[in-house]
């Protein structure tokens, strides 16, 4: 290759590297051969000095008969032939070392006999030869261990030497073909920070760093041509960037109206006035269509002649009106029109759609009303009809007392249908000013509370996260028409408010501990039990009531949030 080096740096620190590490190794090993084979010369000079005394020991046993004389010879020959004594068979052991052990096993296979054939005094005769030989071989094993402690310094010194030496070639290595250069690089570096691009590198070497220095020469001047284009083209990319933060800004304020809660035509002449800040243009003009054709024209600018430009207000394939404006150089971006244009027809679109739900919700609680109405108060008065009717007909009769029945059904009529209409409008002016639902659930109950001697009790576990304003308001007019109930009519000491929510399924239970009711006999068209059917309907719940005269009552509805949606 061309710029390959002819002597790589790292094969020359590799080499060095290497070499130190065949040297540790080399040393290292004989280091732990030589101490492995030392572990056992320490405890064979001690067995083999323990030897002698044994064998002065077995001469003393015989001059004296001891009884141990048996205990002792045993223990001579265990001593003899001990596994630190075997292991001088090793092949690292020398042969006169081995030779001298073995000659000792055979003198003692000789003297042993002795003493089982009553030649104790030969025995004593031979014990201090026997004893001189056991000396001669200690001494060799003592001289053998110094030897190779002897043997071991040198090499670990030598060994050590020769590392010392590889280090020190290669920190000197480092030093001149590395270091250096690498300081001259900096340096130059340092001349390029401050701008100074014509430089030269003196650095011959014909290694990576060598080939770096030109290269970085090279580049240097190289850099010194790139920096003076990019100084050309700085003022470009600013003047963009400029035009870029003024057409960020834009989009934001016009975001801003776009988040405010109810839109007019205020907000969007502010987002055209808005408009006008991008450069080029000087006249804008929104139009917004109307399905009776009465279309909503407004304008910002100072409009001069006829020369506009339009781009349509359109969202999911329906037109909402258009965006005109007029320009001049330089010509204002096309996308960020293009943008704005699709921020004002979803403006469009959130207001028509604001004004939409209103409408919904006024349409939707006037036909709650309209049935509440029709389920107490419609029902109360046609039952008062026909007591009148009945009381006209009673007027031509003598029978007073039946008169006087039929008057007494009337006033009651009367007085349940005032008594119905005052909990009607106390239902229909209840105000939620907490969006929370536990917090709206206890200021609901507060007044109902204090208007009677039970105790209410609130269990929530239910989160207000799964709830949209739709059930929020339905489950608080359910529970506030269970709660009155209960106080009105069961008689209860403790009334308890369950909510709590177990995967996709939200649970409300109200139980009393009141007389309880037979459902059986109770009228059917009982409005509060009918108010709840109702609201349980249009959430797409389950309402169960579970009684028993005496008993108590208790109402369950469960229902499934995201079935809503």
């Amino acid at each position: 290759m061309k710029n390959r080096p002819l002597k790589p740096v790292t094969t020359t620190i590799a080499r060095a590297m290497l070499a130190i590490l065949l040297l540790s190794v080399v040393t290292t090993s004989f280091a732990l051969l030589t101490l492995a084979s030392s572990l056992n010369d320490a405890e064979a000079v001690n067995v083999s000095g323990s030897l002698r005394m044994q064998s002065y020991r077995l001469a003393y046993d015989i001059q004296t008969q001891s009884p141990q004389l048996n205990v002792h010879l045993d223990m001579f020959e265990k001593s003899l032939f001990s596994p630190s004594m075997a292991a001088l068979e090793h092949w690292t052991v020398p042969t006169n070392i081995k030779k001298h052990y073995y000659n000792l096993i055979g003198r003692w296979e000789d003297l042993h006999p002795l003493l089982h054939n009553g030649n104790e005094r030969l025995f004593l005769s031979e014990v201090v030869n026997f004893v001189d030989r056991i000396d001669q071989f200690v001494y060799e094993l003592q001289e053998f261990s110094i030897i190779k402690l002897q043997v071991l310094s040198v090499v670990g010194g030598l060994g050590l030497s020769l590392i010392l030496i590889a280090a020190l070639f290669t920190i000197h290595f480092t030093q001149r073909k590395i270091v250096t250069p690498l300081n001259q690089m900096v340096t130059a570096s340092e001349q390029i920070q401050e701008g100074k691009f014509d430089l030269t590198l003196d650095v011959k070497s014909d290694n990576e760093l060598g080939i770096l220095a030109g290269t970085f020469t090279t580049m240097a001047a190289e850099l010194g041509k790139l920096y003076r284009n990019l100084e050309m083209k700085v003022d470009e990319k600013t003047r963009r960037l400029r035009q870029a933060n003024d057409s960020l800004q834009v989009l934001y304020d016009c975001s801003q109206e776009l988040s405010q809660s109810r839109l007019s035509t205020k907000n969007f002449a502010v987002m055209l006035e808005t408009l006008l800040d991008i450069e080029g243009l000087t006249a804008a003009k929104l139009i917004i269509e109307e399905s009776t054709g009465n279309n909503t024209e407004i304008i910002a600018g100072q409009p001069s002649g006829n020369n506009w430009h339009y781009h349509d207000l359109e969202l999911d394939g329906q037109v909402l009106g258009q965006l005109w404006w007029q320009d001049t150089l330089p010509c204002p971006d096309k996308n960020l029109i293009e943008n704005l244009s699709h921020t004002l027809a979803r403006g469009i679109y959130y207001n028509r759609a604001q004004k939409q739900s209103e409408q919904l919700l006024l349409m939707e609680e006037r036909a709650t009303i309209a049935r509440e109405l029709h389920d107490s108060l419609a029902q109360s008065l046609s039952y008062l009809k026909i007591q009148v009717a009945l009381l006209k007909r009673q007027q031509g009769q003598e029978d007073q007392n039946q008169a006087k029945a039929i008057i007494s059904d009337i006033d009651n009529g009367l007085s349940g249908a005032y008594t119905q209409l005052r909990e009607l409008l106390s239902t229909f002016r209840l105000t939620i000013k907490e969006a929370n639902f536990g917090e709206a659930l206890v200021e609901m109950l507060k007044p109902l509370e204090e208007q009677s001697h039970a105790l209410v009790l609130i269990d929530n576990q239910l989160s207000s996260l799964s709830l949209d304003a739709h059930h929020q308001v339905h489950l608080l007019q359910l529970i506030r028409e269970a709660v009155l109930n209960a106080i009105k009519h069961a008689q209860a000491d403790e009334i308890i408010v369950t909510c709590q929510q177990e995967l996709d399924t939200v649970t409300i239970k109200i139980s009393d501990d009141g007389i309880g009711f037979d459902p059986a006999s109770e009228k059917l068209n009982h409005y509060g039990l009918a108010i709840m059917t109702e609201r349980a309907s249009r959430l797409l719940g389950n309402l169960e009531i579970n009684t028993t005269k005496g008993a108590g009552c208790e109402i369950t509805l469960q229902f499934q949030p995201e079935f809503q949606g």
